[in-house]
């Protein structure tokens, strides 16, 4: 059973339409972004996120002793780390950002000797920022079957209209999208409960079907 991720929030309305429409993960960006936000403004605007809604900070190359800093100010859950990779673990698990391209060579995350961390996001190649460019990165270039199903989240130009394709061809622990849900560069509160609900059908009509 998908999970889903919405990610790079930054105002209280995204926030609350997000747990009301069912997302498992609220995802904050703290390195260079437009969604950019600081660890004050995430605990202002998570309040009254209930706790089995988990806050995901994303960051980009950070040393260990930022992202801990961060992890305390803003009362994370989780950890994402795109671009290079931390060497040390945190207080919390960390799920390892990896751009797709046709030569990618996957860690296998939650394999204790492959590093720290503990999941797995497959993400579009960079664009201007690591994450959030809207594009999808090429589904066949990597098989399912080898993937940790239950420690996956897949990223890069998901939406509405072709998530539940995602969830189908994955099957993983989560869907992740940022500006799949946004108008002019702006979260969509429209598109937020779209997407909430298009990944519970598909993953609901999956476990009906298993």
């Amino acid at each position: 059973m998908s999970k889903i991720k919405i990610c790079g929030l930054s105002t209280i309305e995204a926030v609350e339409t997000a747990v009301k429409s069912g997302a498992d993960y609220l995802g904050f960006v703290f390195a260079e972004s437009p969604r950019q936000v600081t660890p004050e403004q995430v605990r202002a605007i998570t309040e009254n996120v209930p706790d089995a809604v988990k806050k995901v900070g994303v960051f980009v190359s950070p040393m260990s002793q930022e992202v801990e800093a961060i992890i305390k100010a803003a009362d994370l859950d989780f950890v994402q780390v795109h671009g290079e990779p931390l060497t040390e673990t945190v207080s919390v698990p960390i799920i390892r950002a990896v751009s797709i391209r046709k030569s990618t060579a996957l860690p296998e995350a939650g394999v204790p000797e492959a590093g720290v961390e503990e999941y797995l996001l497959l993400d579009a190649p960079p664009a201007k920022y690591m994450g959030g460019n809207g594009t999808v990165f090429d589904w066949e270039a990597v098989d399912p079957a080898k993937l940790p199903q239950e420690k996956l989240f897949i990223a890069g130009g998901l939406t509405p209209e072709n998530v539940a394709s995602a969830i189908r061809y994955f099957q993983p622990l989560a869907v992740d999208v940022s500006s799949g849900v946004e108008t002019d560069g702006q979260k969509d509160l429209k598109k937020i409960t779209a997407f909430c609900q298009a990944a519970k059908e598909e993953t609901h009509v999956s476990a009906t079907n298993n």
